[in-house]
């Protein structure tokens, strides 16, 4: 417990506080993590020093400074009719993180918003956001997945 309502995990973490609850399968994104818990704590402790944010970097093990969490507005680039080799793809990509058959069983790939970068997919679901680099992340509320978004560049340097 990180804070009165945080608990964080190996794979992800859980905030009484804001409802939130995020995990991540495949390549580690626990940077990424960090930002978010930076983000939904900022307001209450200011730039200096925000706690959640500290006993994250300590419980995982990583150094992050707060000017090393970069936000960036997402600019998608949507596939509006996506292609069988495209699903495949996206498949093959879910297959690859090793998450549990129950959490890939909610990552709905059909009615996901899919995007196409340099990098290669991004599937975009109310429950999840698939990157084909290897990242899976799910989480309880769609608002959660606009927050994972705004911090995708950070897994670059990952």
């Amino acid at each position: 417990m990180c804070e009165e309502k945080l608990e964080v995990f190996e794979n992800g973490f859980r905030d009484g506080r804001f409802n939130i609850e995020i995990q991540f399968y495949g390549k580690d994104a626990r940077k990424l993590l960090l930002a978010v818990i930076r983000e939904l704590y900022l307001p209450d402790y200011g730039e200096d020093y925000v706690y959640p944010f500290e006993c994250a970097k300590e419980f995982w093990g990583i150094y992050l400074g707060g000017e090393d969490v970069v936000r960036e507005d997402f600019r998608g680039n949507p596939i509006k009719f996506p292609n069988q080799s495209v699903r495949n793809r996206l498949n093959r990509a879910l297959d690859e993180t090793g998450a549990p058959d129950h959490i890939r069983d909610t990552v709905d790939l059909e009615n996901a918003e899919i995007h196409k970068f340099k990098k290669g997919l991004l599937a975009v679901g109310k429950n999840f956001i698939l990157d084909e680099r290897g990242y899976l992340f799910v989480f309880n509320k769609p608002s959660v997945g606009e927050l994972i978004l705004r911090y995708l560049g950070m897994l670059d340097g990952a």
